[in-house]
């Protein structure tokens, strides 16, 4: 049966995975690649005084042991790139080096010092046990804040950057003029991507050329950084990505395992193979969030937003990773203001270094902490304020009839009708019937709290896309720039092109992740595949049906040939004469013509897209253990026209889990002396199907011109909207208690310890 896009299609890639047949990294790398182990610091932050790998280089079954001193004497930098932003004076963030493997000092728990290739995963971790590490300890800093022990001299008192937007003038003097100024601090926790798949990479020869297989989020910017650093040509290098057992963010990015890999095949002439066990992962990976908020909101006499100050510390860890420069300063900033027609808006950001693991993107990179702090900012206010929290931002929502909107900070907002969203979203989560669930639960010594967030979310990434149509005997394969890491793109964009060739989805496969086979592309991130590479899609099966039209006349013997995508068939207009498409696909063949088979196209979109949409929590906490249960759950988004509305659910579902998580269980912790107390998870507290009820998904979608196919994208909505209204609907159960500001994580032991001191301060926590 031939279905297109906007249907409920059960995923294709589904077979495969649950069957067994999924093709992952460690499935594919050679049986004869040698097992690579990472030595890495067992202190926070230390001068390295002795580092003797003698006797590890001589252990059995050891073929390398590299260390930083190996890098130097290959002329290879041990060096990882990273972007590097300006400050808001205009000078450049500080750019301290972040070494491959440790020289002269380690800074976090976990930072590579040697690495060890062997015969076998056991003799390599054998041999680690043989080298000699010697440091001076030097006292941590892990405090989110400026100031502390100095970890890099290029960064006095331990500050990056310090990075602003919108107008601080404007936003200070219509803060002095507000009738109202309410001023709140939320804590941002750090946490941990923890995907299904821990990072893997096996690395071999292939004759002249490097092949290096990883699980990543886009195969370019690794053939670009690799090349780079071995100072080779681009095209000696290929990088190939099979299936990816989750990522969200945290595989976007270099990491020494990719360089390490790369040097020790080059040197050995061997395949060698490396995946991370999850511990490991934990300590190495880079983190998410970890930031301190203070927001100041100004309002009129008629409770009108008018003002919008925020201030923001984020922890970086030891070093800058790929994008961290970027995740709470720029890319932070294109929603701060969130749906608030308010033009009087500033925020800085000012960044630091800890000794700790590297903070970087992960699932919504900046625009989940952006709408955290301001919708906690807003339900605070109308706590204080004494206004319903509804009514209190339908007071400074956007208008319909104001798009199209440009934010204080110069992002167009092309459509949203966030007050529809939102009543809809009311009535969805039976917000009349709240205040009899709550006296049912006062009845029964039960707390109970309802939270919402209405989130807008920027679609980030490059805004162009390429893919690449060809034509086969059997229907036809497509090329695309984008990576998938479980969302479900297979079958997607198999939808995309069933809606314009008329193919079956059995006759359609989907190549990705191959840099050989795939010129470019701009990876998957930032919620930008379906939008992007959807458009593109479209595009270039226009422009292949462009070319085969003239064809199909000249077969046919008839003028004005139109192509029917229902049955897939061209037809002659005023006759019965029909040609299918693999019919006219075979004919092209034999004459000669396969250069009409296959079709690229690169595609710009006019700008980026921004979801939105309204999140309505209701929790339960028992006061006398601190257990938090989600009791509803109801969201309302404007995704536009959605694709598949089961994959975008599916989305929305798994990104509301991990925005939920956060809030009620995830929390990266480390003692005094920076090490890792959640190094696994019987200590880090991921959230389970048990902890959640029944989503309520519906969809209220306003018309963008963004893109060609109307759609918004979703990967990352749910997430954004998840965090506040969690917290929102704990904070509105606590503050009877006269809890007035509740930091995630609630966990039951957090949650009891805020009752009882609240209770016993005679409420005033």
């Amino acid at each position: 049966m031939k279905f297109g896009s906007s249907q409920s299609v059960t995923r294709e890639e589904d077979q495969r995975f649950l069957t067994g047949h999924g093709r992952y990294v460690d499935d594919l790398a050679p049986k004869d690649a040698l097992h690579c182990h990472v030595f890495r610091s067992p202190v926070a932050h230390a001068e390295i005084t002795d580092l003797d790998v003698s006797e590890a280089r001589s252990a059995p079954g050891v073929h390398l042991v590299v260390t930083a001193a190996d890098l130097a004497e290959a002329g290879l930098a041990n060096a990882i790139p990273y972007t590097v932003i300006d400050n808001e004076d205009g000078s450049k963030a500080a750019a301290p080096r972040r070494p491959i493997l440790a020289e002269g000092r380690v800074r976090f728990v976990g930072e590579p010092v040697a690495f060890i290739v062997a015969d076998s995963i056991a003799a390599a971790r054998d041999a680690a046990e043989a080298i000699v590490f010697d440091y001076d300890d030097l006292e941590p800093k892990l405090d989110v804040a400026v100031g502390g022990p100095e970890i890099h001299p290029e960064a006095p008192e331990n500050r990056c950057y310090s990075w602003g937007a919108g107008d601080k003038a404007a936003a200070d003097a219509a803060m002095a003029a507000a009738a109202h100024v309410v001023t709140v601090t939320v804590e941002d926790n750090r946490i941990m991507a923890a995907s299904m798949e821990p990072r893997a990479i096996f690395a071999e020869m292939q004759g002249e050329r490097l092949h290096i297989c990883e699980n990543g989020q886009g195969v370019w910017s690794k053939k670009a950084g690799i090349s780079g650093w071995l100072g080779i040509d681009a095209e000696q290098v290929l990088v190939t990505t099979p299936d990816v057992g989750g990522a969200f963010g945290m595989k976007t990015m270099h990491y020494p395992e990719h360089f390490l890999l790369t040097f020790a095949t080059r040197t050995l002439n061997r395949p060698v193979r490396w995946m991370a066990d999850r511990t490991e992962s934990m300590l190495s990976d880079n983190a998410g969030r970890d930031l301190s908020c203070t927001a100041e909101l100004g309002f009129d006499d008629a409770l009108k937003l008018t003002a919008y100050r925020l201030h923001t510390v984020s922890n970086l860890g030891a070093y800058v990773s790929g994008f961290a420069q970027n995740i709470q300063s720029r890319l932070f900033s294109h929603v701060f203001p969130g749906v608030y027609d308010v033009q009087a808006a500033y925020m800085n950001n000012t960044a630091v270094f800890t000794n700790t693991t590297q903070v970087d993107a992960y699932r919504g990179a900046g625009r989940p902490e952006a709408i955290y702090v301001l919708e906690r900012a807003m339900d605070h206010a109308a706590r204080v304020l004494g206004i319903d929290p509804m009514d209190l931002r339908r007071r400074s929502f956007i208008r319909p009839e104001q798009m199209p909107y440009k934010t204080a900070v110069g992002e167009l907002y092309d459509s949203g009708a966030f007050a529809r969203a939102m009543d809809r979203a009311a009535e969805e989560a039976d917000t009349a019937g709240f205040a009899a669930r709550r006296a049912a639960s006062a009845a029964e010594g039960k707390l109970r709290g309802q939270g919402l967030c209405y989130y807008i979310e920027a679609i980030l990434g490059q805004p162009m896309e390429t893919a690449k149509i060809v034509l086969t005997a059997t229907g036809a394969k497509v090329f695309v720039g984008t990576q998938s890491a479980g969302q479900g793109h297979e079958t997607v964009y198999k939808q995309l092109l069933r809606d314009r060739l008329g193919l079956d989805l059995d006759q359609i496969e989907i190549v990705q992740g191959d840099s050989d086979q795939i010129a470019k592309g701009g990876g998957t991130g930032g919620s930008r595949s379906v939008t992007v590479q959807g458009s593109a899609i479209h595009a270039t099966s226009e422009r292949l049906l462009d070319g085969l039209l003239p064809f199909a006349e000249e077969v046919m013997g008839a003028e004005d040939v139109r192509f029917d995508p229902e049955e897939a068939v061209f037809r002659a207009p005023g006759s019965n004469t029909v040609l299918g498409l693999m019919e006219l696909a075979e004919q092209a063949e034999a004459q000669g013509r396969g250069d009409l088979l296959t079709a690229e196209k690169e595609i710009r979109n006019a700008g980026r897209s921004f979801p939105n949409g309204c999140h309505v929590a209701e929790i339960e906490i028992d006061p006398d253990t601190g257990l938090l249960t989600i009791d509803r759950y109801a969201v309302v988004d404007d995704l536009g026209n959605l694709m598949n509305p089961m994959l975008v659910k599916g989305q929305i579902h798994g990104g509301i889990a991990q925005g939920a998580g956060q809030a009620m269980n995830e929390r990266v912790v480390f003692d005094e002396d920076g090490q890792l107390l959640t190094a696994t998870f019987m200590d880090y507290g991921m959230p389970r199907a048990g902890d959640f009820p029944f989503f309520g998904f519906h969809s209220e979608p306003t018309e963008t011109q963004t893109n060609i196919l109307g759609m918004k994208g979703c990967g990352e909505a749910g997430t954004i909207g998840a965090m506040a209204a969690v917290a929102n609907a704990v904070q509105d159960a606590v503050w009877s208690e006269g809890v007035k500001v509740a930091d995630m994580p609630f966990t039951p032991h957090r949650l009891w310890h805020m009752i009882q001191e609240a209770r016993t301060s005679g409420g005033q926590a």
